[in-house]
């Protein structure tokens, strides 16, 4: 009886066993605007609203919004938060073919605020604009327009993402 019980509870629980052997079809999964997010990210830390509306641009499905047909090659859409906006224009399959970018008064970064001390110390900045312009064949273009203010004095000046005047 002992012999019969082990026998049945090894047959039992044999067919899970081979239960769990499964073989799947091969996926491929890859990022259609991988190419726009790593070329207007920075290493360093950026505005958060920034980060997140470039990371909505980079993900906009341009198939599944309202404005998708067939007989159109390129589309353009845009995008705005209180801090800026972004224009982006895409091709019928998602791609992202070129973007003008626009924001007021975010975190500059490490290298634009040493060279403003540097060059200007005593001097604040009152007012910044940080514009991008993408293109998916150029790469991107990167530009920090900044107002300083030292007492009565105003001056404008125009710098890149490296901390150099323009």
């Amino acid at each position: 009886m002992k012999r019969l019980l082990i026998g049945l509870l090894v047959l039992g629980l044999s067919p899970q066993l081979f239960a769990q052997v499964r073989e799947l079809s091969e996926v491929t999964v890859y990022a259609t605007n991988y190419k726009y997010l790593n070329d207007v990210n920075t290493e360093e830390v950026a505005s958060i609203p920034v980060k997140e509306l470039e990371a909505k641009v980079a993900n906009f499905n341009v198939k599944e919004s309202e404005f998708y047909h067939d007989d159109y090659d390129e589309y353009v859409i845009s995008f705005y938060i209180p801090q800026g906006k972004i224009l982006a224009a895409y091709d019928k399959d998602g791609k992202i073919l070129r973007t003008a970018e626009r924001f007021k008064n975010i975190n500059l970064p490490l290298a634009v605020k040493n060279a403003i001390v540097g060059r200007f110390p005593g001097w604040t900045v009152t007012e910044d604009n940080y514009m991008v312009i993408f293109y998916d064949d150029r790469g991107s273009y990167k530009k920090y327009k900044l107002k300083l203010q030292n007492g009565e004095k105003t001056l404008r000046v125009k710098l890149d993402e490296k901390g150099n005047f323009l």
